[in-house]
């Protein structure tokens, strides 16, 4: 009978066993945490051209923080500001449409405020869509979105003709919680800005150098120092810096030390900078080593900001988005800035970086676009479904994964459409692929054709633009049919 009741006893142990085992396991399974959803960082610059980055090779310009960044990360070297002028460029990032249905078809300013071309309050930006979800989210630097309305700021900006710089108040932050910002302000090396519970009246000034004190803010936002986010949520944060925009000369010595004794002949390689003694082949004289200074200024804090991430603990779960509004010719096309359709304007760095999700790599061949940053974003962080069905822009969240699926075949451009009367009528539209770029400029009641072959023309000297060119035979209908879904009144007929 005892040799029963053990030969009983011992066959149960294994069941009791392997019921402990899953026991266990189930409980184990409840304490564990559900995978949250990623951090976003982005860091937008201004005026900062595509070109201009070390690890292209195109451009002595000094960028070793970015250089190594991007090669953990996704390049894409065809990426374009659509409008390359600040508001209309920022209003695409943000609201993920293009400037006719968003409002923004120029710069925001006075000029412009008496006929409404500002972000729209009741527009649903990304932003919006993540607080909704549970992001806490962080906006730090420029915004230039809101109209400048009297009495002005009493800031730099705004004592002209036209004023620029406007607060913003917490209804149009668009689900951006934590606010250290201003509309828009040149005096780089003694910004102002507006905290979070600041009323329009008390902006503060700060005695550093813009872009390092907006790094500094971001650092802070990391540690949750002064409780800038909530804690437990996933965020989202943007560091928007103003330079490389000019004012140049305000940029720190330091930087500008690096290209000081550097012969000037040897950034005067390109074909399309214009003579010395006219103004635009001065300007680029004048300027392009203080350029370059401010860019490398920003890479630093750039290195800085991804340096804290790390040291935070928060790179393993966040995507960084490096990049810029617009380009800046800087006098070449006897062009002094942007809002035109040559390379140097259009063209933006875009380095994506999400560690074991994003597939790193140079891509020199997708075809980028301001408006599917909204898209792409809200599906990369599993929103897909959030979306809202007017957005312009297209989702290339799977490309970037996984390196497969379709990718853009086109880009198209506008810009310098006259804002203080509002005639849309105006200014330049385009189309743009990986080898051809074909746009129509307007000058008073003249309409001038431009095709260039980005292949063999890089520097865009010879126009190749006849009605009759096979290419432009092809790209005119496709443009022309831009035009009609976006609602664009231009007309490209001679």
């Amino acid at each position: 009978m005892k040799s029963f009741k053990y030969k009983i006893l011992v066959a149960f142990i294994p069941v009791f066993f392997l019921l402990a085992v899953v026991s266990l396991l189930a409980f184990k399974q409840k304490q564990t945490k559900p995978v949250t959803k990623p951090n976003i960082v982005i860091i937008l610059a201004d005026q900062w051209r595509g070109q201009a980055v070390g690890y292209l090779g195109k451009e002595k310009v000094k960028t070793p923080n970015i250089d190594a960044f991007a090669k953990g990360g996704l390049t894409l070297t065809q990426m374009v500001s659509n409008y390359p002028v600040c508001s209309p460029a920022r209003a695409m990032i943000f609201t993920g449409t293009y400037p006719f249905k968003n409002k923004v078809y120029s710069n925001v300013n006075s000029a412009s405020a008496p006929y409404g071309i500002e972000l729209p309050e009741q527009m649903v930006c990304w932003s919006d869509v993540l607080k909704k979800n549970g992001y806490s989210n962080g906006y730090i630097g420029k915004w230039h979105l809101d109209s400048p309305h009297p009495p002005y700021i009493p800031t730099s900006n705004n004592t002209g003709k036209v004023a620029w710089n406007e607060w913003t108040p917490p209804s149009k932050r668009h689900g951006f919680d934590y606010w250290y910002a201003y509309g828009t302000y040149d005096v780089h090396n003694k910004p102002m800005y507006w905290d979070t519970n600041d009323s329009r009246d008390s902006f503060h000034y700060v005695n550093q150098w813009g872009p390092e004190h907006e790094a500094d803010k971001a650092l802070d936002f990391f540690t949750n120092k002064y409780n800038e986010r909530e804690n437990g949520k996933p965020f989202s944060l943007v560091v928007s810096m103003n330079p490389p925009h000019s004012e140049y000369k305000t940029v720190p010595d330091k930087y500008y030390n690096l290209y000081k004794n550097i012969p000037l002949d040897s950034f005067l390689t390109d074909p399309d900078i214009p003579a010395a003694g006219t103004a635009m082949g001065d300007e680029y004289r004048n300027h392009i080593k203080y350029y370059y200074a401010n860019i490398t200024g920003v890479d630093e804090q750039v290195g800085r900001i991804i340096k804290g991430l790390k040291t935070s603990g928060l790179l393993e779960n966040t995507i960084v988005i490096i990049t810029a509004d617009h380009g800046n010719c800087l006098g070449k096309h006897d062009e002094v800035t942007k809002n035109n359709f040559y390379e140097e304007s259009l063209s933006i760095p875009f380095i994506i970086y999400w560690k074991g999700k994003i597939i790193p790599g140079i891509d020199q061949t997708f075809l980028g676009n301001l408006p599917d940053f909204y898209p792409t974003l809200l599906d990369l962080v599993g929103l897909k479904k959030e979306i809202p069905a007017d957005v312009d822009g297209k989702s290339y969240a799977s490309y970037f994964l996984n390196r497969k699926g379709a990718k853009p075949s086109e880009q198209f451009i506008l810009g310098a459409i006259v804002s203080d009367h509002v005639d849309p009528n105006t200014g330049f539209r385009g189309i743009r692929t990986v080898r051809y770029k074909l746009a129509y400029q307007r000058k008073g009641n003249k309409l001038n054709g431009f095709l260039f072959d980005l292949k063999n023309d890089p520097f865009e000297l010879n126009n190749l633009y006849n009605p009759n060119h096979a290419q432009v035979k092809l790209l005119k209908p496709r443009l022309e049919a831009w035009l009609i879904k976006t609602k664009d009144p231009f007309n490209i007929h001679e």
